[in-house]
């Protein structure tokens, strides 16, 4: 084995090294330079998220596709051992449903729009397909439909597409009813149409006669606090032509107002057809036909507990007659719908939406929901569940300020309120086991006591508020009471809760009215009347009429209208506080509660518009942001405001935030009030001038962002999205440090943190598998972040560049001189280095960094430089520099000469978790460097020695086939007296291999030094007697063969 040495002289002090980074493509336009800045997702996948559809490839069973109601799709080709998702940056999040060509598996059709319409349905952009296994998609039209229930490929004729639409569900129109391709996507014709706010829920074809088919209409319409889920125009209905011409089915079916219809044909007998009919108390239930729907029966009463949240039936493809019902807890019937019995549901989660079976296993069953995918192998004895899907819906994030790591919560759609930590000291990274549950139901706001990281205040919906002392595990409810003869209050669904920024054991919370309390939640005062308009949504008309008490599913499982759903008090005056309503006010006291402005007409916003957020300026007492969704309404425009006279007057920074992208959340940045965050439905964006103008976070994929935080001691933004967990941006100063002459600057260092320096930990089970889930840390070190104006080009690059655009333009491209190709074999690379030195000037370290123009980030591991193999290839980390002052500057190496960039910016190493004083690293580090100086001059030298064997070798050669008599025993003796030399330095293969029969050989010099070096490698703590000896001894051996050697070759 040979040791290469490249000596850098003209750019390596003592100190120096390089690592190379890899290409990144980076984007640059004025504001637009961090719009690629890295963005960490921390999951969790301990709980899971909505599952609308799982498919598996006909011809892999491997191979499933897994639709998500707001968190993309997901691929795996191996059984849910690991994961990819595979539409991330596409048009919307919310997928319906996923169906696969039953004669090419490459070829899939996606339905956008979740198929449900309950509280928190996400919408969709049209109709996708796929003819590359999900590699790449094409929209291919239905962008109004916003919801689609169904698709059905033609098993005769893969380009006959049927597409069931629900069409809008805040509004009427749209791409609304049962659409048929006839050319794969190309165009589309509405086969089945009934009114423009009824379209299709269901559709089924007949497997054994594909020209009969059967779809279900559905009527419905949702708005803020108001929801009718039925209606006179909902039924079945039935062609026998492929969809040509449809006829209604009455015979046997109830009439009146009917709701969502789940329809399903026997997989056995095809003239038997299941239909489960939400309707009024006497007409709803289970209804079986046994002609093909030509007249039916009314099988029993069931209905599930939500129709706008489930009504999907699943016949088993074993037992003729047995039907699944997923629901909040899942039914099966086994005799055709006359009894239903609860499905054993134990260990696995409820709200149930899609059942896959096997066909070759009737044992088998796959069952997705809210919590995720679960699998029996044992006819639904046990369950699996999987759990390495990151697609958990956050409504909520919270934050505290623990150390050293914070630790970040949040609360989420029917899977708890949670809490993990935002980094960890674990090579596996984040990991489930990492996260702890602070209360049950669907999760909301948690926040933290800034004073006592231990004191939780955690939500579940409609104000189930408890505080929990995590040190103890003990929780209390805490949530306001009504006094006597005094109404109910009226919570959201999402009730909004903050802690005063000047007294931390003062709460406000919000229902209909504002509450206080100053001893931490014990009790509470009322501190207002009732801020909303109060109007009664009975009166309020939807599809055009008002509808009675007894219409299908009126406002069941919808908060009420008129609560407060934004709240926050100013940190620069106390009893300022600004409340926002669903419908439609801006409410602000400057005395506690005392006396209230009301706002309610905005330039630009729909009235009665529902207010997202709220903001108190952390910098200016007179301005306030206000974000507003009426998304609710059909409209999904961006809305806005801000007021910086104290509300005398508003004006729009929507600007340049896309057209169909509504606001979810606003937060102002605690140090440059031009900065500012939004959270929208389909992704982050930041604006460095108070809103004139927004950037996108592009490493967000296309996924609603329901609310942001801000750790203002790490400078680090916080992102709860409602479909993939939780999102960091670790310390984005580099944003907030922009300023506009910044571009015109050769280079830019941006200012560096102190860094906390530590052992990172092993994984507690290294062999996990690659099922194992875990959440990335940030990169181990210090985070360095730096700007270029232009790229960095040798000689070479440049002339080639040139080339290139004169080829373009067709211009005569200029033959360079013997001159000009001589100095370019001579330039060395240009590089940029990131240089680090102690407080003595010593040069630590030297980092090669990207070249490229634009933004760039780079990390330093905290280690000086190895003078081990340092070469282009090979850039070992040596030890860890001790704690302290350290400085960081921007190098440029160019034209063979090195030049500085920027200023020395100092920054501190933190030592955390070690007990060693400094004096003990000082002494540590100083071991460290002196034996990594003599395990490098140990690698020289047997470089050395290696290289004399071979010249040896090839002297013998040369006298053994020369007509020479010269003898070849001096040589020979030579030889054998390197090979001894290197056989005490580094071992021999022969020994290795019978080390149990020679254990009494005294140990190589590299066989010591390798050991040392590993347990050298992860420690703060002093050097042991033993290392010392181990140093003496092999510093001896190798004096000792160094001075034979330079003998021998005298």
């Amino acid at each position: 084995m040979k040791f290469l040495i490249l000596i850098f002289s003209m750019i390596f002090s003592f100190y120096g090294n390089y690592t190379f980074s890899q290409k990144r493509n980076n984007t640059f336009s004025n504001t637009k330079l961090f719009e690629n800045i890295k963005v960490r997702n921390i999951g969790p996948a301990k709980v899971s998220g909505r599952i609308t559809k799982v498919i598996k490839d006909h011809s892999d069973k491997n191979i499933w596709y897994v639709t998500v109601a707001s968190g993309n799709i997901w691929k795996t080709e191996n059984s849910g051992t690991t994961w990819i998702p595979i539409f991330e940056h596409y048009g919307s999040s919310s997928i319906g449903t996923i169906t696969m060509d039953p004669h090419n598996s490459k070829i899939l059709w996606v339905g956008s729009g979740e198929n449900n319409s309950q509280r928190s349905v996400g919408f969709g952009d049209g109709i996708y397909k796929s003819i590359d296994g999900g590699v790449t998609w094409a929209n291919m039209g239905l962008k109004t439909s916003e919801h689609i229930a169904k698709i059905i490929v033609d098993p005769n004729d893969s380009d006959n597409i049927f597409v069931a639409s629900q069409g809008p569900l805040w509004r009427s129109g749209g791409e609304r009813g049962l659409y048929n391709s006839t050319d794969g996507g190309k165009n589309w014709t509405r086969i089945l149409h009934v009114n423009d706010d009824t379209g299709i829920s269901d559709v089924v074809m007949d497997h054994e006669n594909n020209n009969v088919m059967y779809a279900s209409t559905y009527q419905r319409r949702r708005h803020f606090g108001i929801v009718v889920a039925g209606g006179p125009d909902g039924g079945i209905f039935k062609s026998i032509d492929k969809g040509k011409t449809w006829k209604k089915l009455k015979n046997g079916l109830p009439g009146g107002d009917l709701g969502r219809i789940g329809l399903a044909i026997s997989p056995q007998q095809s003239n038997v057809v299941y239909a489960l009919i939400t309707a009024k108390e006497k007409t709803k239930g289970f209804y079986r036909s046994e002609d093909y729907g030509e007249t039916w029966k009314k099988m029993s009463d069931y209905q599930v507990v939500d129709s706008q949240y489930y009504v999907e039936i699943f016949p088993d493809p074993h037992q003729f007659d047995k039907v699944y019902s997923v629901d909040m807890r899942s039914y099966v019937t086994e005799d055709g719908g006359k009894t239903f019995n609860r499905i054993p549901e134990n260990k696995k989660h409820v709200d149930s939406h899609d059942v896959l079976f096997d066909l070759n296993d009737p044992d088998y069953i796959m069952i997705s929901c809210d919590g995720g995918i679960y699998e029996s192998f044992d006819r639904m004895k046990t369950w699996r569940f999987i759990d390495n899907l990151p697609i958990i819906q956050l409504y909520r994030v919270g934050i505290d300020n623990q150390k050293p790591f914070y630790n970040v919560y949040g609360g989420t759609q029917d899977n708890d309120s949670f809490g993990g930590p935002s980094r960890t000291k674990n090579r596996s990274g984040i990991r489930n086991s990492d996260w702890f549950v602070t209360t049950g139901g669907d999760g909301f706001q948690v926040r933290v006591d800034p004073s006592d990281p231990n004191i939780l205040y955690t939500m579940s919906q409609y104000a189930g508020i408890m505080r929990y002392d995590k040190s103890n595990g003990e929780k209390i409810g805490i949530r306001p009471q009504p006094g006597p003869n005094e109404s109910a209050f009226r919570w959201n669904w999402d009730s909004p809760l903050v802690i005063s920024p000047h007294n931390t054991d003062r709460l406000y919370f919000a229902s209909n009215y504002l509450f206080q309390s100053d001893d931490r939640g014990d009790s509470w005062q009322k501190i207002s009347p009732d801020l909303t308009r109060n109007e009664d949504r009975n009166k309020k008309k939807v599809m055009g009429k008002i509808w009675g008490i007894d219409a299908i599913f009126k406002n069941v499982f919808t908060s009420p209208l008129g609560t407060i759903v934004a709240l926050d008090e100013s940190r620069l005056q106390e009893g300022l506080i600004i409340v926002g309503t669903d419908d439609g006010l801006v409410k602000v006291t400057r005395d506690n509660g005392d006396n209230w402005e009301t706002y309610e007409n905005f330039n630009g916003v729909p009235s009665r518009a529902y207010v997202t957020d709220v903001i108190a300026s952390k910098h200016d007492i007179n301005t306030i942001y206000v974000s507003f969704n009426y998304h609710k309404y059909g409209d999904f425009k961006p809305y806005l405001i801000v007021t910086r006279d104290g509300g005398k007057s508003w004006s729009s920074i929507a600007s340049n935030l896309p057209k169909n992208n509504f606001v979810w959340t606003i937060v102002e940045d605690h140090l440059n009030p031009n900065l500012l965050f939004v959270g929208t439905e389909f992704g982050m964006f930041y604006s460095v001038n108070a809103g004139s103008s927004w950037n996108e976070f592009q490493a967000i994929p296309t996924i609603p962002i329901r609310d942001l935080e801000i750790h203002e001691g790490e400078d680090d933004l916080v992102a709860a999205s409602f479909g993939r967990g939780f999102y960091i941006v670790d310390d984005y100063s580099p944003i907030r440090e922009f300023k506009s002459e910044l571009l015109s600057k050769e280079a830019h260092l941006f200012s560096v943190k102190d860094v906390y320096q530590y052992i990172v930990a092993s994984p507690e089970k290294s062999a996990t598998g690659h099922n194992f889930f875990s959440s990335p840390n940030p990169t181990y070190g210090l985070k360095l972040s730096y700007y270029l104006k232009d790229d960095l080009k040798s000689r070479y690059e440049s002339r080639q560049e040139d080339d290139k655009i004169k080829s373009s333009r067709g211009e005569t491209i200029n033959y360079p001189t013997t001159q000009v190709l001589e100095e370019e074999s001579k330039e060395k690379n240009p590089k940029i280095l990131l240089t680090i030195m102690n407080s003595k000037g010593d040069i630590i370290r030297r980092i090669n960094a990207n070249r490229t123009k634009g933004y760039h980030e780079k990390y330093w591991d905290l280690r000086t430089f190895s003078n081990r193999n340092i070469d282009e290839e090979n850039n070992y980390s040596g030890p860890l520099v001790p704690p302290g002052i350290y400085t960081i500057h921007l190098e440029k190496f160019e034209n063979n000469i090195l030049s500085s960039l920027s200023d020395k910016i100092k920054f501190k190493v933190e030592q955390l978790g070690s007990k060693s004083s400094q004096d003990d690293r000082e002494k540590l580090f100083a071991f460290q460097v002196k034996f990594d100086r003599l395990f490098s001059n140990f690698q020289n030298l047997v470089s050395d020695i290696e290289d004399a064997i071979e010249t040896v070798d090839g002297e013998i050669n040369k006298v053994i086939n020369s007509s020479t008599d010269k003898d070849v025993k001096s040589l020979d003796d030579k030889k054998g007296s390197l090979m001894d030399l290197r056989l005490i330095l580094t071992g021999t293969r022969s020994l290795d291999d019978y080390a149990d029969v020679y254990s009494g050989s005294s140990p190589s010099v590299q066989s010591r030094l390798g050991g040392m070096s590993w347990e050298l490698n992860n420690t703060t703590s002093l050097p042991t007697k033993t290392h010392e000896m181990t140093y003496e001894i092999s510093k001896a051996d190798y004096d000792r063969v160094l001075k034979t050697f330079n003998e021998l070759m005298d």
